[in-house]
């Protein structure tokens, strides 16, 4: 997809690791200009306190052959999302791309976990940092998208629309904010669809984070380790996979087909004919159906 989004301008919110990297990653291969935000920077650590940081994340894009731009911001704070767009606006007078990527939750919530014995600050938190950030982020952000017809706003979450409706997630507060931001994606399609943008919800598969690889004592040249103590984990993909469903659609000229859709990486693989880094293809939301769920051993034939 190289230089197919060439002249295009990306805010990817949320940026510093996991999905939202590889999507900036994604989206520079295509020949985005991309701005990148997210708290954690080479001269401080949010509260996730790990080592990657925003900076990196712009270098990776501007190596991929796009052009990289880091801008620390907490997407809580509405001046400083506000700064971030009026920066974008002097700088490139338009945004052609949207995505909430925004997270940090992984230390946050308690699996398995009723609401009544939940860390109340901690949940509460935790839907701060998933809901209101990416409100924040909308209200500032999609006055400057709608300056030119063809914009595409993709809400991140974990989860399709219909795999969320019948399974319970994690926990009471995990589990509404994924579904909130399904639903924010619903919402901003009726929103933006007659004004001539396009807004859909976008899950990845299981996602071999930075985070999800040092959890299971693997990097990414050695993760089929992992197998032999998670067997299912034979199903997870990259985060550059995400990322190239974006690039894949930012670079559809009929996007606006998918207005308001539930999304997957596997699901738009198929679509759009791309691949894993690895040249698979994996499809983790019918496999966790019909496999994992199911409570069949793991065999990804036919899934990857």
């Amino acid at each position: 997809m190289a230089e197919e989004l060439k002249g295009k301008v990306a805010l990817v919110a949320g940026a510093t690791r996991g999905a939202g990297r590889g999507i900036a990653v994604e989206l520079g291969a295509a020949g985005a200009t991309v701005y990148v935000t997210g708290r954690s920077t080479r001269e401080r650590r949010s509260e996730y306190d790990r080592p990657e940081t925003l900076e990196d994340t712009a270098d990776l894009v501007t190596e991929a052959g796009g052009r990289g731009i880091a801008v620390p911001a907490d997407h809580l704070v509405p001046e400083q999302v506000r700064a971030l767009v009026e920066r974008i606006d002097r700088e490139q007078g338009r945004l052609d791309i949207l995505v909430n990527d925004i997270w940090g939750g992984e230390k946050l919530f308690e699996w398995d976990t009723p609401v009544w014995e939940h860390d109340l600050d901690n949940g509460l938190r935790l839907l701060r940092l998933a809901i209101d950030t990416h409100a924040i982020t909308s209200h500032h952000a999609l006055p400057l998208l709608l300056r030119r017809p063809g914009g595409l706003v993709v809400e991140v979450t974990d989860g399709t629309a219909d795999y969320n409706r019948d399974h319970y997630r994690v926990s009471f507060f995990y589990d509404l904010a994924k579904s909130a931001v399904l639903r924010m994606a619903f919402a901003l399609s009726h929103e933006l669809g007659p004004r001539g943008a396009t807004a859909v919800a976008l899950t990845p598969g299981w996602l071999r984070s930075e985070i999800m690889l040092e959890e299971f004592g693997v990097h990414e040249g050695n993760w089929r380790d992992a197998l032999e103590r998670v067997p299912h984990f034979a199903i997870s993909e990259t985060p550059r996979y995400v990322g190239r469903a974006v690039a894949a659609l930012a670079a559809d000229p009929d996007v606006s087909r998918h207005n308001g859709a539930s999304l997957s990486s596997g699901g738009l693989a198929r679509e759009y004919g791309f691949t894993d880094l690895d040249g698979s293809r994996p499809d983790a939301w019918r496999y966790l159906v019909e496999v994992q769920d199911a409570g069949k051993p793991a065999d990804v034939t036919g899934y990857r």
